[in-house]
């Protein structure tokens, strides 16, 4: 065999120690090379090395004195898996030799750069053993080893000892998460679920992981995205890739992302037990919003529902360790606060003063009804530790009726019965107004609890016994008719009663009374029967009126003929007495006149006598007068009849001729005369077409003897 070896180096070359141990190689190995093969290596992604090593590269060991540089390097040599033995073919000096890669590189291991090799020990040579319940060896004892092979070249894992599994890399795309399952480590404390997290290297190095006491089982802490060599023999790494086999799903495996508005309400399912009496576990301070879980352990976190929450984001979370329910913000409209009741914190004394006795507020994160309210707005609340109690603080109206406002705290209101001094029972519907300081909120709340159990449990009771024991003061029809004073009066009282719970009572109004309908049909005839007497004595009011307005009418009207008639008295007396003063005048007048006219007369009686006198004096009324003494036509009859002929004759000869004009258009005067002889000088007139009234003008004309006396009577002269 040296032969051999020496024949196939040259002298100047060869390394005395480097060939003995050859030597010992070839003898130990020469069973098992006769029945290796040689065996192509898979090229993988993950693993592959060059097609093509060149001899220098083939090199053994640095402290290796065997120095193969003299040998041709430019000759490819090709790439062969070394599983436990084969073949390689060398170029050496021109010549293609075959070497038994045993005999001189037993136990090589090629790991690819994106490849760890998780290496298995057959036996040991010192008879090491595992501990009972140990999985992985840490001092060389049978078994899979702590330490993994990284990428390169690594000698003496001798097939007959050793086996060596080639693994791909462990990758974690970003925004995913890893979680792990330790198959090894010490074991899980009573009250904890999940292991520790021990310092190695996000559990590549398995080494540290168990002397640095990391327990078996799933693990607190999570790989994040990246690529990892992880010894698969101690470690399981769980990926949204083959989640489900392990029985998850692969959005548990990706970063959890709290949407906007929302808020994230948080249950931690390791840690320590939630003391008695609590709900929820206190605020651990650095942990990163439950990033880092065991700052979390460490610090005393506990398990179950947490105060704390997370706003929005996105955050690397252990499902096995935390899980979230998102939530909306708590909001507080405009014309509203919140009180809030905490039934989680530490809790204080009270700091509601002395004068507030039913009920306690506390600071803000203690526990109970926080003395401060939220005001509007949006607030990340945990609520299931925390209750927001809406309060109006805007006028708030309760109806008892079958109206319900919109905020439906009147829902269950409905009108009161209630009961009159005389016996009637009638319905009566109310409406209240109420108002609720912001300030005033958390104690109202805290005194009954809800704005609704304040309408239930005192307004109702309250304005209800109030209206039923005023009723039972008055009659149905003194509450009808006086129903603005009941109002007044009730008004005043629930304003003093609800102040005691701090809340203002704006006014209290009366809607309708529904008094009993035979109540009202009496009522009802008996207003129509007071309407009728009103409307009679009105209508006797108006004809009273109407004869007044008669009288004073007529009176006008007499009043007005009275002023005439008065005025007429006064004119008649003044023209009496205008008249009275023109007949004392004319009679002064006359009497002078006729003194001046009889001293006339005696002086013509006594110059002419006193039937000449009287003559001349006729004479000149006649002419005056213009008296006709003698006709125009002259009829005479003498027995034969034909005068009355001869007479009209006449006087259609006389308008023929013109008289007519010259008389004014009367006709002729005609003179009948019975005989020749005429004892007087009689006329006879025949009436005119027009009345004398008519002609104002014309002549008197004598129509008898006694007009010719009435003549002589005017004469103003004694006719004796």
């Amino acid at each position: 065999m040296k032969k051999m070896l020496y024949s196939l180096l040259p002298k100047s070359q060869l390394n005395i120690r480097v060939l003995k141990h050859l030597a010992a190689a070839v003898s130990a190995s020469l069973a098992l090379s006769a029945i290796t093969t040689l065996k192509p290596s898979p090229v993988t992604a993950a693993g592959d090395i060059p097609l093509t090593q060149t001899s220098t590269q083939l090199a053994a060991k640095p402290d290796s004195r065997l120095q193969l540089g003299q040998l041709r390097t430019t000759v490819p040599v090709q790439r062969m898996q070394l599983d436990g033995g084969g073949f390689i073919p060398i170029a050496i000096g021109g010549m293609i030799v075959i070497v038994v890669l045993p005999l001189f590189f037993g136990g090589l291991v090629v790991i690819g750069d994106r490849e760890v090799g998780i290496v298995s020990k057959k036996f040991s040579f010192g008879g090491k053993s595992l501990p009972p319940g140990d999985l992985i060896a840490l001092n060389g004892e049978a078994g899979y080893q702590a330490d993994t092979l990284p990428p390169g070249w690594h000698w003496g894992y001798w097939p007959l000892q050793y086996n060596v599994r080639k693994e791909s890399l462990t990758i974690v795309p970003q925004g995913e998460i890893g979680l792990v399952i330790a198959a090894g480590g010490e074991s899980n404390p009573p009250q904890r679920i999940l292991g520790k997290i021990t310092e190695c290297d996000n559990f590549q190095d398995a080494r540290k992981f168990l002397k640095g006491g990391g327990e078996k089982g799933r693990q607190l802490g999570i790989l994040t995205g990246g690529s990892y060599r992880i010894n698969t023999a101690l470690f399981t790494v769980i990926t949204a890739a083959n989640s489900p086999k392990h029985g998850m799903t692969a959005e548990q495996l990706k970063l959890y992302t709290i949407a906007p508005d929302k808020v994230g309400i948080v249950t931690t399912y390791d840690g320590v037990p939630i003391q008695d009496g609590e709900i929820a576990g206190p605020i651990v301070p650095n942990h990163d919003n439950f990033q880092n879980s065991q700052k979390f352990i460490t610090a005393g976190g506990r398990r179950g529902l947490q105060e704390q929450v997370l706003l929005s984001g996105s955050w690397n979370l252990n499902p096995w360790f935390v899980g979230v329910d998102q939530v909306p913000m708590t909001e507080i409209p405009i014309g509203y606060v919140g009180a809030v009741i905490s039934y989680v914190g530490q809790t204080s004394e009270d700091v509601s003063g002395a004068a507030f006795t039913h009920g306690n507020l506390v600071n803000v994160g203690n526990k109970g009804v926080w003395v401060t309210p939220l005001y509007p707005g949006k607030h990340p609340l945990n609520t299931r530790i925390l209750k927001v109690e809406l309060v109006p603080t805007t006028n708030i109206v309760l109806n008892w009726s079958s109206k319900i406002e919109r905020h439906s705290y009147d829902s269950q209101l409905s009108s009161l019965t209630v009961r009159s001094r005389d016996g009637f029972a009638f319905d009566l519907e109310v409406a209240q107004i109420i108002h609720v300081g912001a300030l005033d909120a958390p104690k109202v709340i805290s005194r009954v609890g809800s704005m609704q159990n304040l309408v239930d449990h005192v307004l109702q009771p309250t304005i209800g016994n109030y209206f039923r024991n005023s009723a039972q003061s008055y009659s149905v029809l003194d509450f009808l008719s006086a129903r603005s004073d009941r109002q007044a009066e009730a008004a005043e009282y629930i304003k003093a009663a609800l102040r005691t719970y701090d809340v203002q009572a704006i006014d209290t109004l009366i809607g309708d009374i529904l008094p009993p309908a035979e109540l009202m049909q009496t009522q009802t005839d008996r207003k129509i029967a007071e309407e009728q007497c009103k409307t009679y004595e009105v209508q006797q009011i108006a004809q009273t009126q109407r004869q007044q307005l008669v009288r004073e009418t007529a009176l006008a009207e007499i009043q007005q003929e009275m002023v005439k008639s008065e005025q007429g008295v006064m004119i008649s007396e003044l023209k009496a007495n205008s008249q009275v003063k023109q007949a004392q005048g004319e009679a002064e007048s006359i009497r002078v006149k006729g003194n001046a006219q009889a001293e006339a007369y005696r002086a013509g009686v006594v110059a002419l006598g006193g039937s000449g006198y009287t003559a001349l004096q006729l004479m000149q009324i006649i002419g005056d007068s213009h008296v006709r003494v003698v006709p125009d036509v002259a009829v005479s009859g003498n027995g034969s009849g034909g005068g009355l002929v001869d007479g009209l004759l006449g006087m259609m000869m006389w308008n023929q001729t013109g008289k007519n004009g010259e008389n004014g258009g009367e006709l002729p005067v005609v003179k009948l005369q019975k005989s020749e002889s005429v004892a007087k000088l009689p006329v006879a007139k025949v009436n005119s077409v027009k009345s004398p009234e008519s002609r104002p003008n014309s002549p008197p004309v004598a129509n008898s003897d006694s007009d010719i006396d009435s003549l002589f009577d005017e004469l103003p002269f004694d006719n004796s």
